[in-house]
């Protein structure tokens, strides 16, 4: 897959289609980020407050060839004192653009992006056990394999353990 083919960028009024989708559909949440029906609404406030981008965090669409393809997330965790902090991602693709190296991209530019425009040294991201192709995805984009956090994601009826990810700034 061509990087250039894959882009990401700012939220628009026109893209409440693919939150809207992601809400109400679990087939487009997918397996592994489906966790029940969310309100849109919250997120269309939020658009209107802030373009649904914060110093604590931020959603961006990923375009595939000109179409919205899906989002991607970051937000900020803590690790202590209020300077020991680091920026944790996450991706939805729709189902028709999953299994083509979307994801792999989307998140090597959101890692890019995030080490260009903010002073953080660490990002990190986290997947259930089962989740084999984020897994590849996230190896891909060059995040590294911590370990397993135990029973930290509730989905299906019961608790699923997380592998973590990370990448440090260079």
């Amino acid at each position: 897959m061509d990087e250039a083919n894959v882009a990401l960028r700012p939220a628009t009024a026109d893209d409440f289609w693919v939150f809207e989708r992601q809400a109400v559909d679990p087939d487009a949440a997918g397996t592994f980020n489906w966790s029940g029906y969310r309100d849109v609404r919250a997120t269309r406030r939020r658009f209107e407050e802030n373009g649904l981008i914060t110093p604590d965090g931020g959603c961006l669409v990923v375009e595939h060839d000109g179409t919205a393809a899906g989002t991607v997330v970051w937000r900020k965790v803590d690790y202590g004192p209020p300077a020991w902090w680091c920026w944790n991602i996450g991706i939805s693709l729709l189902p028709d653009q999953r299994g083509k190296g979307v994801g792999t991209i989307a998140q090597k530019h959101l890692v890019a992006y995030l080490f260009d425009t903010t002073p953080v040294q660490r990002v990190e991201a986290y997947t259930d056990v089962e989740n084999v192709a984020e897994q590849r995805a996230l190896e891909k984009a060059g995040l590294t394999r911590e370990g397993v956090l135990r029973a930290t994601q509730f989905r299906e009826g019961r608790w699923r353990d997380l592998v973590m990810y990370a990448i440090v700034r260079r």
